[in-house]
């Protein structure tokens, strides 16, 4: 692994409206954003039981259901009856955030760790809330380990030649809407070097502390990090966080004041290799 990627997906203020949910029981629900042009609907991403469609439809007032179309993007852990023959998590990304990562030379051997917008929730005499007063959090949901990177406009036929299970991926399954020459997708490595046995990507199924991004106390923005992330005198900080007044060094490690919009900020973990990995393989480790 050369880069570190900490990518924002999933609902926020503009695509779905409200956070995604922390169950009582610590489980996490991501909820991919909605895409009218997918052929998905939240019912393949979070399940089809009623406990979900009553969560959804109380937590939105009606807008959310589980029919409601989505982008399933990042596709970690899509049910097993959804998937085709070899199916592996993968990643598709378009426009401006695919050129920032192709600057930024993401390629094979590069970790994605998905974040987004999470909140507690709670289910009481008028159903499902979100809990009064918990925070707002920024929340690691899932990781992919990059094994190929795949032109999937510019070499569609070889690429479903080589890899026909992404053909129901969004970003493959409907080229008139996908069809920019920058539409990539991102596959996961067959085996994870970083938990061995098992596949290159998947989700946190439970919040844990080591997952949260956000500062005690702090608006959801705030972050803290290992120290390891602080840009040092040589290196490059995270993309898109250059300026030095966005950083702080605590004594539990760093402070971040992360940007309000973009996708994929790129981290190159050149001399701090080994520290990025094993804060990777514990995070990675506790999905088990």
């Amino acid at each position: 692994m050369r880069r570190l990627i900490l990518s924002r997906k999933g609902f926020d203020a503009g695509y779905g409206g409200m956070p995604s949910p922390i169950l009582p029981d610590g489980r996490l629900l991501p909820l991919p954003i909605p895409g009218r042009h997918d052929a998905f609907t939240l019912a393949d991403a979070v399940g089809a039981g009623e406990d979900h469609a009553r969560l959804l439809a109380e937590l939105s007032r009606g807008r959310i259901t589980l029919a409601t179309q989505v982008h399933l993007d990042p596709d970690l852990a899509r049910p097993p009856g959804r998937r085709l023959p070899g199916w592996r998590p993968a990643l598709g990304q378009a426009g401006g955030a695919q050129s920032h990562l192709r600057t930024q030379g993401v390629g094979a051997g590069d970790v994605f760790l998905f974040f987004g917008w999470f909140r507690e929730v709670e289910n009481g005499p008028c159903g499902w809330r979100f809990v009064p007063r918990a925070p707002d959090l920024h929340v690691l949901f899932g990781w992919l380990e990059v094994g190929a990177v795949l032109p999937v406009v510019l070499r569609r036929e070889a690429c479903l030649a080589r890899y026909p299970w992404i053909a129901d991926h969004p970003h493959v399954a409907n080229p008139e809407h996908y069809a920019s020459p920058s539409n990539t997708l991102y596959v996961a490595r067959a085996r994870s070097r970083l938990a061995p046995r098992r596949a290159g990507g998947g989700v946190f199924p439970r919040y844990r502390p080591e997952l949260r991004l956000t500062a005690e106390g702090e608006s959801r923005s705030i972050w803290t990090l290992p120290s390891w992330f602080h840009p040092a005198p040589g290196r490059a900080a995270l993309s898109y966080h250059g300026r030095p007044s966005r950083w702080r060094i605590t004594g539990a490690g760093c402070r971040l004041h992360s940007v309000p919009k973009g996708q994929e900020f790129v981290m190159d973990v050149g001399g701090c290799e080994s520290e990025a990995e094993t804060w990777l393989r514990n995070l990675v480790a506790g999905a088990c």
